[in-house]
């Protein structure tokens, strides 16, 4: 075959991908949010998919509420809204609910920088389907980060098998139902079922 101008096909270009389009810097690699490429083909607003689910908006409400209410008001102080952890060179996270020792952290507009002792996730709002496994793949790479930063424990709360993942660096994880009690810390034991069956709602 003799091959011509007519005969090569250029490699369609892959669009570029906005910076607003990026929820987490994962080990130098950038991890967009779920629904992007949805936003890159023009079928949806980029805020269509930024946004929390409603159940995914309850659980971090209510868990953060928990804690904020049981928690030692001596000892600790629990953020939410995806706080931003800075954690390296081209490195930054997202956390669902991180509790901060008291005297452990600083106040600025930018991200934190220092490890919170503890992260929440509820669900997963990063796209991860070219990850080799997806979720879980994304789950413990995730975790190990937050560990190799200084994090002591990491909670997972995952709504569609209705389940908890309990990580401790060096230690097997735990992986229970979420109708069993979590002991998060010291006096704080949380049971996610519970939480949802105390303001009446089935799921």
């Amino acid at each position: 075959m003799v091959v011509t101008e007519e005969t090569v096909q250029p490699k369609p270009e892959t669009p570029q991908v906005p910076s607003y389009l990026i929820y987490e810097v994962l080990n130098g690699q950038p991890v967009y949010y779920r629904g992007y490429r949805d936003v890159l083909a023009g079928i949806l607003d980029r805020n269509a998919i930024m946004g929390s689910s409603s159940l995914q908006s309850f659980l971090v409400s209510f868990i953060y509420g928990y804690i904020l209410t049981n928690r030692d008001k001596n000892r600790y102080i629990p953020f939410t809204n995806e706080a931003g952890l800075h954690i390296g060179n081209n490195d930054n996270l997202a956390a669902d609910i991180a509790i901060y020792e008291k005297g452990t952290f600083q106040l600025t507009t930018q991200y934190f920088n220092t490890p919170p002792k503890i992260v929440i996730e509820v669900d997963i709002k990063a796209d991860v389907s070219e990850r080799p496994g997806a979720e879980m793949e994304y789950i413990a790479e995730k975790t190990q980060r937050l560990f190799d930063f200084g994090v002591e424990k990491v909670f997972w709360v995952l709504s569609k098998p209705r389940r908890v993942f309990i990580a401790v660096p060096n230690q097997d994880w735990i992986f229970t139902d979420w109708s069993n009690d979590v002991p998060v810390m010291e006096g704080c034991v949380l049971n996610v079922k519970k939480l949802l069956e105390e303001e009446g709602i089935s799921y």
